[in-house]
């Protein structure tokens, strides 16, 4: 079970974006995720006129490895660590470690 999903609001904790918020817009695989907002990169790319493109510099998201984020506690708005808690009826849910309620599901 991924502990940071998509929808999920997180903060980064280090890097050049330190501080910084935003969404999971996807998760690449099981390590790394992209962010919107977040680590940011220049890519050139050239025209392409089959597909209707123009060519230039455009700004891109990349992975950022998930271990330089942590999920957002919307009721403290600080950072908080994710848990992972067994309910009777045998799911298990995502749990914030601070406060130990249930997080919801964007």
């Amino acid at each position: 079970m991924n502990k940071i999903r998509k929808g999920d609001e997180v903060i980064v904790l280090a890097g050049r974006d330190k501080g910084k918020r935003g969404k999971v817009a996807l998760r690449k695989d099981d390590s790394y995720l992209v962010v919107d907002g977040i680590n940011l990169v220049k890519k050139h790319t050239k025209p392409n006129p089959l597909k209707g493109t123009a060519g230039g510099i455009v700004e891109k998201s990349m992975p950022i490895h998930q271990s330089n984020v942590a999920i957002v506690n919307p009721a403290s708005g600080k950072a908080d660590r994710v848990g992972i808690k067994l309910q009777a009826d045998g799911t298990r849910v995502r749990v914030f470690k601070s406060s130990g309620e249930e997080i919801k599901v964007a």
